[in-house]
């Protein structure tokens, strides 16, 4: 099968979602990962991110386990946070990479071309250096101030967005302080899709939070003709 270069096969790389939710079971304990993503799906999320940063790697397992399960019901794409082997061992769609985790090129020898690689950029320079190493996609962020960065000088604002954006010719997901009102501005400075993690996981109702989320994208994607 034709590929890109570096990258993910063409059929895999049609599957990335505009709405990313991401699960999350250290902000709130109320759901499981697996009820988020069910009610996320709900709400019209088309790509679940799994994400926890703590706790043993059989656990991880079981609860990854059942977020593919309820993916794999919803035809959706299941990208984890950080954890190649945990990708692999669950059979994700793929695996979403920060700048300290294992090297995009080497992910990929393991990964080979049929799974999404995603990279964490904070600058356009990362966004085009790990386009460059076979990234799929961008995370790019924070483009808000959000409660998991306090550092102010952290945040890129729209601007930086458009830079990352312009510099790369993957899709770029937006991510950091994302709320459905700045749904529009994101998406206007080039982005792709949002992720959301605190605006869903911690919602009173997550599905209907998304659902706000769903119809932002649509509404702006809509009006862009």
């Amino acid at each position: 099968m034709e590929t890109q270069p570096n990258g993910a096969s063409p059929d895999a790389r049609r599957t990335l979602g505009r709405l990313h939710v991401i699960t999350d079971f250290h902000m709130q304990q109320r759901l499981s990962h697996a009820d988020l993503a069910r009610r996320a799906i709900r709400g019209g999320a088309d790509s679940i991110q799994f994400r926890q940063k703590h706790g043993g790697i059989r656990n991880q397992l079981v609860a990854a386990r059942n977020v593919q399960s309820v993916c794999t019901d919803a035809s959706l794409p299941l990208i984890i946070d950080d954890r190649v082997d945990l990708a692999l061992s669950v059979d994700a769609a793929g695996v979403h990479l920060g700048q300290r985790d294992l090297p995009i090129s080497d992910a990929r020898t393991v990964l080979g071309p049929e799974r999404l690689i995603g990279a964490t950029a904070t600058t356009a320079g990362q966004a085009a250096a790990a386009c460059d190493e076979g990234a799929d996609y961008i995370g790019f962020g924070p483009v808000f101030p959000t409660s998991s960065k306090r550092n102010p000088k952290s945040v890129k604002g729209p601007d930086g967005l458009a830079a990352a954006c312009e510099a790369v010719p993957v899709p770029v997901i937006a991510i950091g302080g994302i709320t459905h009102d700045r749904v529009r501005t994101v998406l206007e400075a080039g982005a792709h899709g949002v992720a959301v993690l605190s605006a869903v996981a911690t919602a009173n109702d997550p599905e209907r939070a998304t659902a706000r989320f769903r119809a932002a994208i649509d509404g702006t994607l809509r009006d862009a003709g």
